[in-house]
């Protein structure tokens, strides 16, 4: 974690030697304080009360400097590694491929960028103030409180080591829970997650009651655990101070019968009392401080496992970097299986070959494997065994972003960002003209639509494109990945939500326009893949029919089951 306060080593080092400037005036003035009490008050000599005085106006003053001067050093020191961690977390889980996603919960992410993240910030300023003072305090208190009278350092030597059995006592009960603690966020936002998303889910089935009950066993639960944890360990302020209190009543009473000997005043023992505090309260913030590490250790294991993770997809060796040409995709045995599955494949034994141009639907049951096939195509996902290669070239050996900027692909879950939809329409194509936009909506069918709203194309996008219905949202997507002009366009049942006259004039301007592209298309009705040039038919993670529409009816058992089930409820209709 180190290498993200590079960039603050200034910071880093000044932050340190402001607070051991401020540490020096605590330690310094409890001396002087004495001095003023026995050699000034005591006699009535007015010029020590001032000259001593006017001293640790002085000190109190350069402490101030070295306080604040600590704090705001510290604090740029903690906010920038704070987000130089959290920028080198987003930029990991960007690169992550869809098995990496999968891994980690989005509200597990979340928490991690930002709950997790905070806790180690605090624990870079907490470190570069409290963890230099404390230990400084600690050594330079008991240093100064011997030098005044030994004996009264005997009470610190009796006192120190039962109020570090007692910490590590209390500390080790009450820690654990906190790693629970972090769990317990990651609930409570993931409940949270999924209400907000799923709000109109909620409203439509007025369960609104059922997810309050949800919210309040997550939230009661984060928070009956945190109170227990707190509650442990929060014992250790109240039970030091008890001792702390208790040790400036006996240096009291040993002191108060060492006045007059060997030159011991009443001066020392306000001085002593003084740096007895200082250890003690020092002790406190070590004890506040370790309990603080321990706590953060929870979060630093969990960013920690961000950042390890490794996308399983990258560049290989001395990748190709040359655009696709011509579009044209093979499948060479290949076999899939997740990674953290039993082993079953999803995908089993896939052999077919698609040429340039062509327009190919693939057809299967839910769960036939049709979606992660595709996947496979621009490497969303690796073949576990086989071969994906395009224009005869493995798709391993291509380089990933140039791979993945001649591909346009449509995913079943339309996603729109907040923006405008011109600006949505650039995710496409960054620097895309306005006439390119106009034509990849035209293409997609939804630029009459577009042209008929008050803002045209600078019509704002609510989140997640909730102004739009199911069927604008899928053709704004397919008129995102068309900008580009792809030589690949796969849309992963990408027109399920237009009508049948919708989707056939959309068919047939991708087939006119885009007559260069191969096009794959996952289809869950007949009438997509039956004008289809070649239909892949996938079953139990084979395939077991290709061919046209006309090859295909009553000549392949699963496409002829599909067809007439749709034919019977088109019937019925």
């Amino acid at each position: 974690m180190l290498k993200y306060l590079k960039k603050y080593w200034y910071a880093v080092i000044l932050a340190p030697l402001l607070m051991i400037v401020e540490v020096y005036g605590d330690l310094t003035i409890p001396k002087l304080v004495a001095r003023v009490i026995d050699e000034g008050i005591a006699v009535q000599n007015e010029a020590i009360v001032n000259e001593v005085g006017l001293k640790i106006i002085l000190l109190t003053l350069l402490m101030l400097v070295g306080g604040v001067g600590c704090a705001i050093f510290a604090s740029i020191a903690g906010q920038g590694f704070g987000a130089e961690l959290r920028k080198d977390m987003y930029k990991n889980i960007q690169s992550f491929s869809f098995a990496n996603i999968n891994k980690f919960k989005t509200s597990s992410l979340i928490t991690r960028l930002t709950n997790d993240v905070t806790m180690l910030e605090q624990l870079v300023k907490m470190g570069l103030r409290m963890m230099v003072r404390a230990p400084i305090m600690f050594v330079g208190g008991i240093i100064m409180a011997i030098s005044i009278n030994a004996r009264l350092g005997l009470i610190i030597a009796v006192v120190l080591p039962v109020m570090i059995i007692i910490a590590a006592i209390i500390a080790k009960k009450g820690l654990p829970f906190f790693n629970i603690v972090q769990q317990k966020i990651d609930r409570v936002n993931n409940v949270i997650r999924e209400n907000l998303i799923g709000a109109r889910v909620v409203k439509v089935f007025t369960r609104e009651e059922h997810e309050e009950e949800r919210f309040e066993v997550a939230n009661n639960d984060l928070m009956n655990t945190t109170i227990t944890g707190l509650g442990i360990v929060m014992w250790i302020i109240p039970v030091i101070s008890l001792i702390m209190n208790l040790s400036i009543v006996a240096v009291v009473w040993v002191g108060a019968k060492l006045v007059g000997v060997n030159g011991f005043e009443v001066g020392d023992i306000t001085s002593c009392i003084t740096y007895i505090t200082q250890i003690l309260f020092s002790l406190i913030m070590l004890s506040t401080a370790i309990m603080n590490l321990a706590r953060s250790k929870a979060s630093y294991d969990r960013v920690k496992e961000v950042l390890k993770e490794k996308s399983d997809v990258v560049n290989g060796e001395n990748p190709i970097e040359k655009e696709i040409e011509n579009g044209e995709i093979e499948f060479k045995n290949v076999c899939f299986a997740y990674k953290d599955s039993d082993g079953s494949y999803i995908l089993n034994d896939l052999n077919f070959k698609i040429n340039p141009g062509e327009i190919v639907a693939v057809l299967g049951s839910t769960g036939s494997g049709k979606t992660t096939l595709v996947n496979l195509i621009p490497r969303m996902f690796d073949v576990s065994e086989g071969e994906v290669s395009i224009d005869g070239i493995n798709v391993k050996d291509y380089d990933l972003k140039i791979l993945r900027e001649n591909i346009g692909l449509v995913l079943q879950k339309n996603i729109l960002f907040s923006g405008t939809i011109a600006e949505n329409m650039r995710w496409g194509k960054e620097d895309a003209t306005d006439e390119e936009i106009e034509k990849a909506c035209e293409i997609a069918q939804i630029r009459d639509f577009v042209e008929g709203l008050p803002e045209k194309y600078n019509t704002l996008v609510g989140q997640r494109g909730v102004n739009f219905s199911g069927g604008q949202k899928q053709r704004l997507c397919i008129a995102r990945a068309i900008i580009k002009k792809p030589k690949i366009l796969i849309l992963d049942d990408s027109m399920s939500a237009l009508d049948n006259s919708t989707e056939n004039k959309l068919r047939e301007a991708l087939k006119k326009e885009m007559k260069d592209t191969t096009v794959v298309m996952i289809a869950q009705r007949i009438n997509t893949a039956k004008n289809a040039d070649k239909i892949i038919v996938l079953d139990k993670t084979r395939i077991v029919g290709m061919g046209t529409h006309d090859e295909l009816i009553n000549k392949n058992e699963v496409y002829t089951e599909i067809y007439n089930s749709q034919m019977e409820v088109t019937s019925n209709g």
